[in-house]
């Protein structure tokens, strides 16, 4: 039999249809090429470091004294080694390797952590905020049904509107406690950057009520100043936080997929330890990430591989102030852009977010993506990314000053 959750699911996923309508477009137009700033793809080649080590793995695999089939599930020794030396005990935080789970990507491991839990769970998610949280909760049979105004009746929303800087609140008093509480930040799509002080009223919040948080800290390379990395970085939070890390945005990997979640051993709910069940989950359903990539990301976390990536991120942040800066001066009321790579400004002249995405296109051949994708509250705004080159940004915004 079918799942009969999956049929409760939109008919396309947002950038499938995004991708679409500017398949239609390409169709009936010709003449300026289309700048795309939709998808948060990366488009910087990879820093020599990682370059090296996938040859020299691929090396490795030539030979029949160095060749590597099946790997730990749970990921090289190599590699959660150097996660916990450059990601966690730089900062000062006690996270020992093993409890770091290397995966093929963060999104992968967003959307199987709901292996852990059963249909009855409780699930409370930022809005606007990245789909992969909602749908992956609706395959699970954890949504409800979805209402008119695009909420699901069984999902708690923690508004993040422009009046509470994007960040949202804990949970009211007035509603059940959520047994999760998905947090995203640097935040995918505003762009917003939750304080020590925020994040410490989530982990409060969390321990006084059994929550846990799951914490997408994907974006973390783009922070700037004295804010915090990892959920872990806040007290407390070892006995309430999963923590999901990718190498996509920290160092291009995009294409080649490696990523990594945190599970602490403290970290208990019904007698039972998510550590232990995670493991579980992924001895049964994952065969380890490719032993290329993982030599490439341990070579990206070295002090050579991290001055690299420096330059990459910082190519990225220069073109997000460029787009935030130009929009700015154009007319739109804008956030984000600094310590993310994601601008996200309210749409004119109260258009929708889909009518923006059309006019953009169709006036400067210009692809965003649309807010109200990412959550009822998104609607009214519009993201736009960091990731093309600053010649497409600086061309991009010529041609919305142009149309605007």
């Amino acid at each position: 039999m079918i799942n009969p959750y999956f049929q409760q699911l939109p008919g396309s996923y947002l950038f499938s249809e995004i991708a679409r309508r500017v398949r239609a477009f390409q169709e009936q137009h010709t003449g300026r090429p289309i700048i795309r700033l939709g998808i948060g793809d990366v488009t910087r080649p990879l820093v020599p470091v990682a370059i090296e080590a996938m040859h020299r793995a691929a090396d490795d695999l030539s030979r029949s004294e160095t060749f590597h089939g099946y790997g730990p599930e749970q990921g090289h020794a190599f590699l959660r080694e150097a996660i916990v030396s450059s990601q966690y005990l730089s900062r000062g935080l006690d996270i020992e390797p093993d409890e770091v789970f290397v995966s093929d990507g963060a999104k992968s491991d967003v959307g199987n952590i709901g292996d852990l839990f059963d249909a009855r769970t409780k699930v409370a998610i930022c809005d606007p905020v990245y789909p992969v949280y909602v749908d992956s909760n609706v395959m699970d049979g954890r949504a409800g049904e979805l209402l008119p105004d695009g909420r699901w009746s069984n999902i708690t929303y923690l508004p993040c509107t422009e009046a509470n800087g994007f960040i949202p609140d804990v949970p009211s008093r007035n509603v059940p406690a959520p047994d999760l509480i998905y947090l995203c930040f640097p935040n995918n799509p505003t762009g917003a950057m939750a304080s020590r002080e925020q994040l410490a009223g989530f982990v409060d919040y969390a321990n006084r009520n059994g929550s846990i948080i799951l914490y997408d800290a994907a974006y973390e390379s783009f922070i700037d100043g004295d804010l915090p990395h990892s959920i872990f970085e806040i007290p407390g939070a070892r006995t309430c936080a999963i923590e999901f890390q990718s190498f996509s945005k920290l160092a291009g990997f995009t294409g080649v997929r490696c990523g990594f979640t945190v599970i602490p051993k403290e970290l208990i709910r019904e007698g039972a330890s998510l550590h232990a069940l995670w493991n579980r989950r992924q001895t049964t359903r994952f065969n380890g990430a490719s032993y290329i990539a993982q030599r490439a990301a341990e070579a990206v976390l070295g002090t050579q591989g991290r001055a690299q990536l420096k330059e990459t991120i910082r190519y990225y942040q220069e073109n997000a102030a460029l787009i935030r800066n130009g929009l700015s001066s154009t007319g739109f009321t804008v956030f984000g852009g600094e310590h993310a790579p994601y601008i996200w400004l309210k749409t004119p002249d109260k258009l929708t977010s889909w009518e923006f995405f059309d006019l953009l296109l169709n006036k400067a051949q210009v692809v965003g993506t649309p807010g109200s994708g990412f959550g009822p509250h998104g609607e009214g705004y519009f993201r736009l990314t960091a990731f093309g080159s600053h010649e497409s940004a600086e061309e991009a915004i010529v041609r919305i000053a142009e149309s605007f």
